[in-house]
């Protein structure tokens, strides 16, 4: 188990880290502007276990496989580029959008919602990435198991990523009711959406493998 300033100082770096803007929350702001506070939420809760399951493939050595094999990380890194394309088109396509406060949702399924946020986590090379690269720096032999101390800070990632993001998600949650737009700019979270995910999709296929 780490110790307690180890924690403190994983705490601080995490807390650095989570609250600058980034994919996880755009995604998240953007879901609760089109879907509400509770697909917020949901996604979140997606992101949290796939925040596991990087964590895990850490311990496990699975994400060193992702560093030093480059046949590893573009088949993740193109199977990640090819979901989060489908997704921006089944957005487009969907008719469970609807910017008026006032309107009866056509809710998406919860698992749909639940799913999507896990698996845009799990096809994102970067979180392996960045996972084996902060983690070993706080995981220490002589503190006991590593698969236990890592899935203590991920612990610690995730109830931080849960105040920060359960903050924003909270907030977009207040002004998605705040606000009412007539006629066609009701699409306007649809498209948000959309272009988040193509957004994402591109920032993967096109971005630095860092």
């Amino acid at each position: 188990m780490p110790d307690f300033s180890t924690l403190a100082f994983f705490a601080a770096a995490a807390l650095v880290l989570t609250a600058t803007p980034g994919p996880d929350m755009l995604l998240l702001a953007s879901r609760s502007v089109s879907q509400g506070q509770g697909a917020g939420f949901l996604t979140l809760a997606g992101i949290v276990l796939g925040t596991y399951c990087h964590a895990l493939a850490a311990a496990f050595g699975l994400s060193q496989l992702i560093a030093t094999v480059p046949v590893a990380y573009e088949i993740v890194r193109w199977a990640g580029c090819a979901y989060l394309a489908y997704l921006a088109w089944k957005t487009l396509a969907s008719r469970a959008f609807d910017f008026s406060p006032s309107a009866k949702l056509k809710r998406m399924p919860l698992r749909r919602i639940f799913g999507e946020g896990l698996i845009t986590n799990l096809l994102n090379p970067k979180m392996a990435l960045f996972v084996l690269a902060l983690f070993p720096q706080f995981v220490r032999p002589d503190n006991g198991s590593i698969v236990a101390q890592t899935l203590v800070l991920a612990t610690v990632l995730n109830g931080i990523g849960l105040i920060v993001n359960g903050a924003v998600i909270l907030l977009v949650g207040q002004i998605r009711r705040g606000l009412s737009m007539p006629g066609r700019l009701r699409k306007l979270p649809q498209y948000l959406l959309a272009s988040v995910f193509a957004g994402l999709a591109c920032r993967l296929a096109f971005g630095e493998r860092a």
